[in-house]
């Protein structure tokens, strides 16, 4: 698939100083579904939702091999992009066998997440990339969650960052969201939907896309 989508709100194209732009952080052996989330979410957060907002997708490496195979071509490298002009930064997980840790692990991926947590930007993850956040040693004394299965090994990795493990779905620690696992995503997309605009044109988007609403037990459920 050559060139992820990146897109801007219509009404809005005559003010883009006012437009919130989201960095997508791409490793090799990300998982599709993470990714697309935020795509998608955010995608149609700038056809149909009331402030303009740019989803900029980029990789460490012009070819990305997905976790099940599919090849992508982001749109920018790493090196090609000045982090100031971002307001959020969205970091989908992938999976070790397909390379994942490689790139997520690596300097020039950690350094970004160390340069937007600096800013005080939002940054939002979904499952096991939180582990980056970890390492890049951001999420020391915050709130936080990870995929998490018996023998426990992502729990350890993230509690041994100096986060403190929270078993929901979806945890929110001042600027910095962590989820539990790819069916996570879109709701880690809206959430950072909302923390950029607002909770009403969140919640709009939702609603235009068909999202269903969650319950509380669903959020609150823990995975062992």
């Amino acid at each position: 698939m050559a060139g992820l989508l990146h897109f801007m709100h219509s009404d809005n194209l005559l003010d883009e100083e006012s437009m919130k732009k989201v960095l997508m952080l791409i490793a090799n052996g990300v998982e599709p579904l993470e990714l697309s989330a935020f795509s998608d979410v955010l995608g149609w957060a700038a056809l149909v939702g009331d402030e303009a907002v740019e989803l900029i997708d980029v990789g460490l490496q012009p070819q990305i091999k997905t976790t099940f195979g599919l090849q992508l071509q982001p749109n920018y490298l790493l090196a090609d992009l000045d982090l100031n002009d971002y307001d959020a930064l969205a970091v989908p997980g992938g999976m070790e066998p397909s390379g994942f840790y490689n790139d997520a692990l690596s300097e020039s991926f950690l350094e970004v997440i160390r340069h937007f947590a600096a800013a005080g930007k939002i940054i939002a993850s979904v499952c096991v990339s939180a582990i980056a956040l970890g390492e890049a040693g951001v999420l020391t004394g915050k709130k936080a969650t990870t995929y998490h299965q018996l023998g426990g090994k992502r729990k350890h990795q993230l509690t041994a960052s100096g986060a403190i493990f929270i078993d929901q779905a979806v945890v929110v620690d001042d600027n910095i969201i962590t989820s539990t696992g790819p069916g996570t995503a879109i709701e880690v997309a809206l959430t950072l939907l909302e923390k950029i605009s607002t909770k009403n044109n969140a919640d709009n988007v939702r609603k235009i896309m068909r999202i269903p609403t969650l319950n509380t037990t669903w959020r609150q459920t823990a995975q062992v």
